[in-house]
Formats: C-alpha cells, structure tokens, sequence
C-alpha cells in the first residue's frame, strides 16, 4: 500500500487538483473517478483521502487562509471518526450476511427434517398448506399411517420461533414416527408426547398440539388436543359448521398431564378443518375477523377437491393481508 501511497496519492492527486481548479476540465474529474476507484481497491480509508487533498492543497497554496486551513482540519477529524463508523458497520454487514447464511441454510434443514407425504387413504380427501411469516416455520404438521390404512394426523404450533422451535418440531415428528401402533390413541400420543417434551423441551418454549386417529374403515375420527386452536367439522347433512371442542393443556408444563379423547363420526360430505392461529387471528387492516368471516370464505371452497380448497383459501386470507402474513399459516382439510 505504501507505493500507491507515495507515488499516486500525492504526486498525481496534485496535479489533478491544481488541473481542475485551473482549468475545470471535466477529464479532470474522470481521472478523480479513476483514482477513487484505485482507492478502494488498495482500501485506502476515506480520511486518507482527505489527508491527501489537504496535503495536496498546502503545497499548491501555502499562503491559504487560517481559517480555510482549520476548516480542513476539522474535515481530517469528522472524516476520521466517519471511517472509524464505517468500518464498524461494515463488520456488522459481514456478520449479518454470516447470520443470515446460516438461517437459510437451519431453514432447508427444517424443510427436509419437517417435509411430510400426504398418503391416500381410502375415503378420505386430504389437503394441506403450511406457510411461515418469516423464514423459519414455527407450525408443523404430520401424516402417520399404520398397515391398517388409518391415518393419524399431527398439527402443532411452537410458542416461540426460530432455530429452537424447529429442534423442538423435529424432536416431536420423530417421537411420533416412533410410538407403536399399539400406542396410537390421541390421548396416549398426547400424554407421551408430553413426557418428551417436559423432558427435553427449554420452559420457556411451549408447544399446543392436535392429534387425530382416522379409522378408514369405520369412518371414526378420535382426536384429543394439547391447548391448541380450536378446529371445526363441517356436517353435509346439516350444513353447519362446529367448533371442534377439546380439553387439554399445552404440552411441557408437567409431566403427568393427561388429555381427554373425543370422537367424530363422518358421514359423506362432511369435512373436518384443522388450524393454527395464523388463520384465526388473520387481520384485516387493525382488527382481527371473526369466526363467521372466517367459516364464510372456507365455506365457500369446500365444494372442490380438498388441496386446492385449502390452497385457494390461503390465497384468500393473503390476499386480505396485503400478501404479508403476520404469522405461520397452516390450513388441514380431511373431506369424507
């Protein structure tokens, strides 16, 4: 750097000064660009500069005023303490593309840890969408089948976001895929999931969580709920829609919580509609709709087939939104 210092800084940077002040040649300016960019490229600060064109200046006028030479002083000192700043917050960059590398990097490690088939089952139409706010997803949800074809369906939301959350999901989706049939109940899943998570699971971390057993040749569906959003069942023959009531606490707080099961009896037609809150507290401008808007705009696509009615309703309530959703969105369909 010490070349470029002695011999281009000062030698040319006069010239081109003494040049443009006499002639204000525009080619003048071209060679200042040039040099600027040479600066850059042997980092040379911006308060070196300065001191260049002082120097520069000084030698070019050494009668100048005493006021126009305190002037430059006082620009050698603000400039310095600028490139100090500069510097500073050019370190911050790197650290947050550093940071932001990673959280891409945890957030396709999600998506492959978290990433679940959607199976057929014999009777049952399912759709699903799962869309996180930001880029971490603190909503999951699960499909297990067991050689009987019935299905066992896991929707959660992890109170709390980011890198830990998805741990958490993972550790919960590998419990799952672990449990016997023999322990596939909704309330037994629940009540073991729960031991696991008040067991490995930071306090400040909870976890609401709805677990349904589908019986494919009885048509039953059992379910039992860990302090998560209410769903609804949607009955053909009535044509209403129900808040699917449950019982239960959020998963962690003890390790001895046992959930109470209920059960729902589908006939064709009907449809069960599980949630998070992302599609319950959706905002329109500064307040929240209410329930009956929200069943309006679902009832309105349950004609068609169960993943495109969720994928339209999803597209409704992000369009309502201004295409920004303030929170993870996650939307289930199971249709008889």
């Amino acid at each position: 750097m010490e070349p470029f210092h002695h011999n281009f800084n000062l030698d040319n940077y006069r010239k081109l000064l003494k040049s443009y002040i006499t002639t204000e040649d525009e080619t003048s300016l071209y060679q200042a660009e040039l040099f600027s960019k040479l600066s850059m490229q042997h980092n040379i600060l911006p308060e070196e500069i300065i001191n260049i064109h002082i120097q520069a200046l000084r030698e070019l006028y050494p009668d100048l005023p005493k006021e126009i030479d305190s002037s430059l002083n006082f620009l050698l000192e603000t400039m310095i303490s600028y490139g100090l700043a500069y510097q500073e917050f050019q370190t911050l960059r790197e650290k947050q593309g550093e940071l932001e590398s990673e959280i891409s990097i945890a957030a396709n490690m999600q998506q492959t840890l978290l990433s679940t088939h959607k199976p057929k089952i014999m009777g049952l139409d399912i759709g699903a969408v799962s869309v996180p706010a930001n880029i971490m997803n603190g909503d999951y949800y699960h499909f297990v089948t067991d050689e009987n074809g019935n299905l066992g369906i896991a929707i959660a939301d992890v109170i709390g976001k980011g890198i830990p959350a998805a741990l958490a999901m993972s550790m919960i989706k590998y419990s799952l895929d672990s449990f016997p049939e023999t322990q596939r109940n909704p309330s037994v899943i629940l009540e073991n999931l729960n031991r696991v998570v008040e067991r490995n699971v930071d306090t400040g971390m909870f976890i609401t969580m709805f677990y349904g057993l589908f019986h494919a040749k009885s048509n039953l569906l059992q379910f039992a709920s860990a302090g998560h959003e209410p769903g609804f069942y949607y009955c053909a023959k009535e044509d209403k829609f129900f808040e699917i009531k449950t019982k239960g606490i959020v998963l962690g707080v003890t390790n001895d919580t046992t959930y109470e099961q209920f059960e729902i009896q589908m006939e064709p037609g009907d449809v069960v509609i599980l949630l998070t809150d992302g599609v319950t507290e959706c905002r329109v401008g500064d307040r929240f709709i209410d329930t009956d808007e929200m069943l309006e705009v679902i009832r309105e696509y349950l004609h068609l087939p169960a993943q495109e009615a969720v994928e339209r309703v999803f597209r409704h309530f992000e369009k309502l939104q201004g295409f920004h959703l303030r929170d993870d969105f996650t939307l289930i369909f199971l249709k008889k």
